[in-house]
Parts: C-alpha cells; sequence; structure tokens
C-alpha cells in the first residue's frame, strides 16, 4: 500500500538569500493547514532546527553527509520522514557550498535523498538578471532537480512580474514571492539566529505563516514535489531497535545548554534512561553515571550560571569523585575556573578543569573536525568565539584535523573520568564510541 507526501529542500545561490525566513513560513503555514511537517536542516547547526521545531511542532533533524555516512543519512531521512505529510529541508549556505567543493553540501544532500530542490533568491536588487543565475543554478548538475524558485525582499507586484518573466526565459518555475516587510525579518544572530530573551520568535513565525500564503502558491509547490511512500516505511521505522540499558544519563538542557542532536540522544537512550536537568534553575546534578554538558550559550548566562551555587558544587563534587563526563564548548566553559564576558566581567564557574575562558579579544573558530581517537575515527565540527585562558592541562593525545585532513589547534582535555573538549562529536552511529565512552575505554 502507498500513500502520498511531498518533500523538499529549500536552498539558495548563497548565504543571506533567506532560506531560514522561508523555511520557518512554510513549517508553520503547512502545520497551519493540519498537516503533518517533519523539518530538516542539512549540515551541523544547532540553532536552525530549534526554530524549526517552534514552528513544525517536531524535532527537526540535521543531515549531515560529513559527520556521517551515507547511509545513516538515508535512514534518518527515511525514519523521520516517514509518519510526515511533507517533509521540509532547509539547506546549508548555498547550494553547492561543502566542505570540499560539493562534499556535505546542501546539493549532496538533495541528489542523495532523490529531494527536489526550491530556491530562494534575493531579489531585492534584481530583475532580469534573475534568468542567467537561474539558468546557471538548474544546469550546473543535472543531477539537481531544482523545481522551482520563490523570491525575497520582492518590492512590489509588478517587481515579481519581471522576475516571472526571467524564470520563464530560464526554465525555472516561480511558485511565489516574500515581500519587504519588517514584521517578518528575522534578527541577526549571536553565532546563528539568537534564541533567548529579547525576540519573540513565536510572533515572527506566526507573521511568517500568515503572510505566505498571500504570496506563495502552496498548491502548487506541494503538487511539484509530491512523492509516494510505502505505508510499511512508517511501521519498519517504528520498531525498537533495543532494549534501553541500566545507566542513568544526566544531559544539560536550557536556556545556557542547547546544542544537541536528536539522533545521538537517541543512541545515548540505548544505554540508559536519560534525565534532563538545568544548571541554571535546578539546585543539583540528579543521580548520575554519565554526564553529559552540551554546547549552547554560557557566556550570555554568566552570571545566572555562577549565582547557582549549589549546582556548581553538585557538578565539581560529581567529577571530582571521577564521575564519567563529557562537556563539549559551552561545557567546558561551565566546568572551567571562571568565565570572562565580553564586556570584561568575570564569574566563577564550577572550577572542575584547570582552566578558564574569555571572550574577550577571541576570533572565530569554525570548522568540521576529525579526531583521530584510539584508533577510531570520530567525527564533529567547532564553531565558539571564545578561548581558553590560564590553561594548565595537557591535552590527550588525540590527532584532530579538519575536513582538509589539516591538523587543527583543537584539543581534548581529560581530568579524572571528565573528557572536555571545543569539538561538538557526532555519534549517532558509532556504537561502539558511545559503548567505550560511558565505560571510559579510551
Amino acid at each position: 500500500m502507498t500513500f502520498k507526501s511531498s518533500h523538499f529542500l529549500i536552498s539558495a545561490p548563497s548565504s543571506n538569500s533567506g532560506k531560514t525566513t522561508l523555511t520557518l513560513a512554510l513549517l508553520r503555514a503547512l502545520k497551519n493547514r493540519g498537516m503533518v511537517v517533519q523539518p530538516f536542516k542539512c549540515g551541523p547547526d544547532y540553532i536552525d532546527p530549534i526554530h524549526h521545531t517552534t514552528a513544525a511542532g517536531r524535532s527537526s533533524i540535521n543531515l549531515d553527509t560529513f559527520m556521517s555516512s551515507e547511509k545513516h543519512v538515508r535512514e534518518s531521512y527515511g525514519k523521520f520522514s516517514a509518519t510526515a505529510d511533507v517533509s521540509v529541508t532547509e539547506g546549508v549556505m548555498g547550494l553547492f557550498d561543502g566542505a570540499d567543493k560539493m562534499q556535505g553540501s546542501s546539493a549532496e544532500i538533495a541528489h542523495l535523498l532523490d529531494v527536489p530542490v526550491i530556491l530562494v533568491v534575493n531579489a531585492k536588487s534584481m530583475a532580469y538578471s534573475a534568468a542567467p543565475l537561474l539558468f546557471g543554478f538548474k544546469n550546473f548538475d543535472k543531477r539537481i532537480n531544482i523545481a522551482g524558485v520563490i523570491f525575497n525582499f520582492v518590492s512590489t507586484e509588478s517587481h515579481y512580474g519581471f522576475l516571472k518573466e526571467a524564470c520563464a526565459d530560464a526554465g525555472v518555475e516561480p511558485l511565489g514571492y516574500l515581500p519587504l516587510n519588517k514584521d517578518i525579518s528575522i534578527p541577526s544572530r549571536h553565532l546563528g539566529l539568537q534564541i533567548t530573551a529579547g525576540t519573540d520568535y513565536e510572533e515572527i513565525i506566526s507573521n511568517l505563516a500568515e503572510v505566505l500564503p498571500k504570496t506563495v502558491n502552496l498548491d502548487r509547490l506541494l503538487e511539484i514535489t509530491q512523492r509516494e511512500k510505502h505505508s510499511s516505511t512508517s511501521r519498519e521505522h517504528s520498531k525498537s531497535s533495543k532494549k534501553p540499558g541500566q545507566l542513568k544519563i544526566s544531559i544539560a538542557r536550557d536556556e545556557a545548554f542547547t546544542f544537541l542532536y536528536q539522533q545521538n540522544i537517541e543512541m545515548l537512550s540505548r544505554f540508559g534512561e536519560i534525565t534532563w536537568f538545568s544548571p541554571l534553575h535546578d539546585n543539583h546534578l540528579p543521580k548520575t553515571d554519565f554526564l553529559y554538558l552540551p554546547g549552547g550559550y554560557p557566556e550570555l548566562f554568566a552570571e545566572k550560571l555562577s549565582e547557582n551555587v549549589s549546582m556548581r558544587a553538585s557538578v565539581a563534587a560529581y567529577c571530582d569523585e571521577r564521575g564519567r563526563t563529557l562537556a563539549e564548548c559551552g561545557g567546558l566553559m561551565y566546568l572551567a575556573k571562571s568565565l570572562t564576558t565580553q564586556s570584561g566581567e568575570t564569574f566563577p564557574m564550577a572550577g572542575v578543569l584547570d582552566c578558564a575562558t574569555s571572550m574577550q579579544s577571541a576570533k572565530m573558530t569554525l570548522g568540521y573536525r576529525i579526531a583521530n581517537w584510539n584508533n577510531m575515527e570520530i567525527k564533529g565540527h567547532e564553531f565558539h568565539y571564545s578561548n581558553l585562558i590560564q590553561n594548565e592541562m595537557q591535552p590527550e593525545s588525540i590527532r584532530i584535523t579538519n575536513a582538509k585532513l589539516i591538523e587543527t589547534e583543537t584539543r581534548i582535555y581529560r581530568k579524572l573520568n571528565t573528557y572536555a573538549s571545543y569539538m561538538h562529536l557526532y555519534w549517532a552511529e558509532r556504537e561502539e564510541f558511545v559503548r567505550g565512552l560511558l565505560a571510559f575505554g579510551y
């Protein structure tokens, strides 16, 4: 038995074209129609998926052909799209931009999953010049199905008329546009879209969903991106893989610690019961066999994290008693002796690691990473502005390279049974790595 659903990937010629704005608008507008909408995100980004989840009401899933295998990407897409009426994937950077040429690009994922591509083009200062741009993207790689285009920052209906003429000559179907409108603009972000106080994202998403259907042909979009799926796919992916283990796993999650991959959490859940806790709001660490402190924005909540003395003491006591711990980026910053903000204020942190961190005079560090850890390859990425100061720790003998296999300055540190690094790890298909990590077999 088969049933029909739609799926498509939102991409663009370059960054800052409006991919996230359009994606959020589509997710909520389709959800408002009563459809089950499954969001995905190309690449390692943590922040866009948080907004996707808000807009769609379902957890957004990362698809990354650098950090994981093609088989894993296909399985993730099949599993999470199986019960959806429509699957919407947001691309990363420009359509063909990858870690090394097209490697890890949105185009690579579109080809791998046979997903139609909908381009979003910034038309703010463009009219007929859209024709050669669209023609080039449509014909550069015939394996990629450019199904249509939606224009952003369109000033008037007559402006859109010129753009439609360009589409006709380029052979790409126009599906509508988003107008210039300050009520649906998304502010720039700290390491991406801001996710904390000061911006009402629910209001912005609601406004986007109200405006979008007035100028974008949603019916046509769903029609040209329709596919047939076998109902058995849903049953296959709904089966439980393994009986969970007995470990008590505590994971930090609140405004300060938000950088999590759903697939990583699902892998951890095979080994025991997961308890979420907040270093900001809770008083003490839950009973724990393994503590995971992911990345996030501790620098934006440094004072409040520092004021929660009982939690800092609870975490420090656990780590000092040789509790098994993994701290990534923001988690490392929380375990350090102190954190100095961009404004120069310094706040005590948990004091587990023999270092401090600072947001001052720091430059952005960004890129994919490959760690050769005890003869096992584990991939991930790095993205931060802070740096280590007063660092008295000795790094583990683990070679870490970038996507082009050039060795980086990234390090992994160990104190007792605590591992800490600026590297965000992706272990969703590396059960043997997680097994070793939980037992500290490394």
